[in-house]
């Protein structure tokens, strides 16, 4: 229940974030970045229809998509989003924050960009165009942030109908900058250290790294390819900002232990996605 109620604030909370940027950053200037909103901006200029009713109708539609190809709890937690949308657009004031019209799309852009996030991190949408884009990775395996780009470009081709030449790029450069925000986010801030140690000290190694940094590590046998001679290799995987105390430990062991180090974008298991004896 508890785990519920906090997927359903983080899902009207992501929608309240991309009404913000739609009505405040994105459509003022008349970018239409993409996806059911970029719509609903263009179809308010053409038809003079309210920006929150092109969404009601569009999302209809896309939650029988969401049911059909995504389950049943992706479906739930869509309608919410889908429902909340055009409620969020039609409360949020469609003002002018900034005036310039780069910096404007950019601010507004990211925070989409982060919107989006939040919803495919808790399963969800706010419909429209981001369930394609989660219903291509599953059946394809395509990243989501790739999908969004995709179904995002139809959409903006069509403000060539309604907008300048300069709102089109705008326009573009919109969803890459939202398409960077997600992959950033997908990949980028959960980066780990994975470290590997050889050394003729791999025990006191090894125990000062579980006695100061609190992290395990993997003792493996290996033999070195030149000498034939047998030797241990510690591997570890830790937080980037205990790196620098890793240096220190193994310099203060061995000052000749060679290491190799790798950046990893993602780490599952027990002590990163999850505390010791927790389930």
């Amino acid at each position: 229940m508890k785990k519920t109620l906090k997927r359903i604030l983080y899902i009207i909370f992501a929608v309240a974030l991309i009404s913000i940027s739609v009505n405040i950053f994105l459509g003022p200037h008349k970018i239409a970045a993409g996806g059911i909103t970029g719509l609903a901006i263009i179809l308010e200029e053409l038809l003079s229809v309210q920006r929150s009713v092109v969404i009601l109708v569009a999302n209809g539609a896309v939650l029988i998509l969401a049911l059909i190809f995504l389950g049943r709890e992706i479906f739930l937690n869509t309608v919410i989003g889908a429902l909340l949308l055009p409620i969020f657009i039609g409360i949020v004031p469609q003002v002018t924050l900034v005036q310039d019209t780069m910096l404007s799309m950019v601010v507004g852009s990211v925070i989409f960009g982060i919107a989006v996030s939040i919803l495919y991190r808790n399963n969800a949408s706010s419909g429209g165009t981001a369930v394609p884009p989660l219903i291509l990775k599953k059946y394809f395996n395509l990243s989501t942030s790739v999908g969004l780009f995709i179904t995002d470009g139809i959409v903006v081709l069509l403000s060539l109908l309604v907008y300048s030449v300069d709102n089109f790029f705008f326009a573009i450069t919109s969803i890459f900058i939202t398409s960077a925000t997600m992959n950033y986010i997908e990949n980028g801030i959960n980066k780990k250290k994975m470290v590997y140690i050889i050394s003729e000290r791999t025990d006191q190694i090894c125990k000062e790294i579980l006695h100061t940094i609190g992290r395990g590590a993997t003792i493996v046998p290996v033999i070195g390819a030149y000498r034939q001679n047998q030797m241990h290799m510690i591997m570890v995987t830790l937080e980037i900002k205990d790196y620098r105390k890793l240096l220190e430990i193994v310099n203060s062991y061995d000052e000749k232990a060679f290491m190799v180090t790798d950046t990893v974008s993602d780490v599952h298991g027990e002590g990163f996605t999850y505390e010791s004896g927790s389930v």
